[in-house]
């Protein structure tokens, strides 16, 4: 579990050769939206980026990496990841529904798996990446459900159920959540301001970037430092949602794709 206090900042450097890094997170990808997922698979076959940086809940769920070894919808994105990764580095940071994405997975499609947080150094500017669940401190109950799935026994206890087993459990889960977010006197919790500055200048950074939150915007923090939340993506909503952040020497800059 990470030590939100004194997390270890992993750094990704960027080779001299990187123009431009997109960021993209919580596409919650499913078999049964396909508008997402067919503009998902138009930006992978059509990103001029020199690398791609997923920060976690690129799926609904993900209930084990023997789901993308039979034919299915899980299939389908590995081969798109897979295929992506061959014209560009691919990197994936673990989302509160994703977080089951293993080696086998990584290896498949040629992915590398980042650690949350980890900094991004990119053009001599030092980017902090997170996908923001573990600063929402507010959300105690699920910060108590999230550092016991993150446990290696919780996970192979998990895993060792059938994969059909493991997919009711995911649908009982995910029931369980909507009927919580449909709930008038649920709470929303955002990322804590006092932890995100904290992390920004212990990683000697002065811009975090992070979602889960789905409240794309940036915040200014004070000090020079500030926060900038990812959209999610919904490409059937009205307007439609699928929007990355590009990373350059220029700064950030988000873009639309529908």
């Amino acid at each position: 579990m990470t030590n939100v206090a004194n997390p270890a900042f992993t750094e990704l450097v960027a080779p001299p050769a990187w123009r431009t890094v997109d960021l993209i997170s919580d596409l919650h990808l499913q078999a049964g939206e396909p508008a997402t997922f067919n503009a998902w698979k138009g930006y992978l076959e059509t990103t001029p980026a020199d690398a791609l940086v997923i920060l976690g809940d690129l799926f609904e769920v993900w209930v084990g990496d023997d789901a993308a070894a039979e034919p299915g919808f899980e299939a389908q994105c590995a081969e798109l990841l897979r295929r992506t990764a061959e014209r560009l580095p691919v990197f994936f940071m673990h989302g509160n529904r994703d977080f089951l994405v293993g080696p086998a997975l990584a290896a498949q499609c040629d992915l590398t798996l980042l650690d949350d947080p980890t900094v991004l150094v990119l053009h001599g500017q030092r980017w902090l990446l997170s996908h923001g669940d573990i600063l929402c401190l507010e959300d105690t109950e699920y910060l108590k459900f999230r550092a016991m799935v993150r446990t290696p026994e919780w996970q192979s206890a998990f895993l060792a159920h059938p994969l059909e087993e493991r997919r009711a459990l995911a649908r009982a889960m995910r029931t369980q959540s909507e009927d919580r977010k449909r709930n008038p006197s649920t709470i929303w919790a955002d990322v804590d301001t006092g932890a995100a500055r904290q992390w920004l200048q212990q990683a000697q950074a002065r811009t975090m970037v992070h979602g889960h939150t789905h409240r794309p915007a940036e915040h200014d923090l004070g000090n020079g430092l500030r926060r900038i939340v990812l959209s999610d993506w919904d490409a059937a909503a009205h307007p439609p949602r699928a929007q990355l952040l590009c990373l350059s020497a220029a700064g950030a800059q988000r873009v639309d794709l529908r």
